[in-house]
């Protein structure tokens, strides 16, 4: 056994203080999909400032707690607000809080964010499974000294997105009638958001849809062992003929509108996981 990092260790000793029961599902939460607590039978809240060395959320649309329950039959933990590079935290401090839902017990991962659509055939609203994704533009959060205890030094990102998990959930959007996109998601440091040339090279690169955070959160995930399931909001586009403003009110406001449709395809995902 690898010892594991000091911050880390105290993290997950004062949240098992707090809660000791064993947790196998991690959720986080994008920007303003918060919905999916009114879900779940609430056990425990910790406030992210409560926890030692924890980084705490400071974008508006992301509470900056963690909250342990139940969501149908199964033991969850949800990350209702998430870090950014752009709020001036390291990539491995935005990692921080996957590494510790590792610690937890956490073996699978779902994921949600609020993205910009480069894809000309998406329209605001759609909801995208992430099949891949593209880091180029960001930064990664195993730069520096590897910690074993979570993973080897160079770890295999060829399917970062787990099969399995993508099939499971496009047969129950089949069945709860929720149309569903697939793409490619292009993560940014942010916080401005693209410029129209931006734009047309992430296209041109392959990426359908483009955001500020997820891609560090993936990685250590993956690192660890996790399996990882991903969904984008499209809150708006980027596309070169579009020449709206984007504000970040707005972002909030359709991913609300869509709130509904993530919490019905994360509810029975969470059901079928084994």
């Amino acid at each position: 056994m690898h010892p594991v990092p000091e911050a880390i260790r105290e993290a997950v000793n004062y949240i098992k203080s707090q809660y000791d029961k064993p947790v196998e599902t991690g959720i986080i939460l994008g920007s303003g999909l918060g919905n999916l607590i009114n879900e779940m039978t609430i056990a425990n809240t910790i406030r992210y400032a409560e926890i030692p060395f924890f980084p705490t959320s400071t974008v508006e649309g992301h509470d900056g707690k963690l909250i342990f329950g139940q969501l149908g039959s199964k033991q969850v933990v949800v990350m209702s607000g998430r870090l950014h590079i752009y709020e001036g935290y390291s990539p491995a401090e935005v990692a921080f809080p996957v590494r510790v839902l590792k610690l937890l017990g956490v073996h699978t991962l779902l994921i949600s964010n609020a993205a910009g659509g480069v894809n000309p055939a998406f329209a605001v609203g759609d909801l995208m499974i992430i099949t891949d994704h593209i880091s180029l533009a960001t930064l990664n959060p195993l730069v520096g000294k590897n910690e074993p205890a979570f993973g080897i030094r160079f770890p295999d990102m060829t399917a970062p997105y787990n099969q399995k998990l993508i099939e499971k959930a496009k047969d129950i959007a089949d069945r709860l009638n929720i149309p569903l996109r697939e793409g490619i998601y292009f993560g940014v440091t942010g916080p401005s958001f693209e410029t129209r040339a931006e734009y047309k090279m992430i296209r041109l690169l392959g990426g359908d849809a483009v955001g500020m955070s997820t891609i560090q959160e993936v990685i250590a995930a993956v690192h660890a062992g996790l399996r990882v399931f991903g969904i984008s909001v499209i809150t708006d586009l980027g596309l070169p003929e579009v020449t709206n403003t984007i504000t970040h009110e707005e972002v909030l406001e359709k991913a609300k509108e869509a709130e509904p449709k993530i919490t019905a395809l994360f509810k029975e995902l969470v059901k079928a996981i084994g």
